[in-house]
């Protein structure tokens, strides 16, 4: 009965619910992120490749040999550097696009959490930090214009 009752607070401390949804949205975004990539951003690299296709690019070390029927006796062995490449080159431009849409979001997220700019609402929390920022600012101030000889 231990396993239930840990399963139950789990559950109710929101352990789960937070982690759900965090799998939901990443996956979310992970549709999204692939679809710009495939969408946006590849074809003018396509163009700008003229079409070519990296997934096909292999080093043969042993040609392969065919029967007349189309069936292979021997088969090729080849290094395919071509699909690194292409995969590596998909890597920088996930991660560049992510990097993008992440500097994108941090912008309004600095907007939502200063808390001089009155057009947005500020987390109580944020609020909270930022009046404390300020009451130690001044308690420093005061202590250095009391002592001003220690450092």
């Amino acid at each position: 009965m231990g396993i239930l009752k840990e399963f139950k607070e789990f559950a109710i401390k929101g352990n789960m619910v937070d982690m759900a949804v965090g799998i939901i949205i990443g996956t979310a975004f992970n549709s999204v992120v692939n679809t710009l990539v495939k969408e946006v951003v590849m074809p003018p690299l396509s163009l700008m490749t003229d079409g070519i296709e990296f997934a096909n690019r292999k080093w043969v070390l042993r040609e392969g040999v065919a029967e007349a029927e189309g069936t292979q006796l021997v088969e090729e062995v080849a290094i395919g550097y071509g699909a690194l490449i292409e995969a590596f080159l998909d890597f920088l431009i996930i991660g560049f696009t992510i990097f993008l849409v992440i500097k994108f979001m941090n912008r309004f997220r600095k907007k939502a959490q200063d808390p001089e700019d009155k057009r947005e609402v500020t987390p109580k929390d944020i609020e909270l930090l930022s009046k404390m920022n300020q009451l130690m600012e001044e308690q420093n101030q005061l202590f250095k214009n009391n002592y001003p000889n220690k450092k």
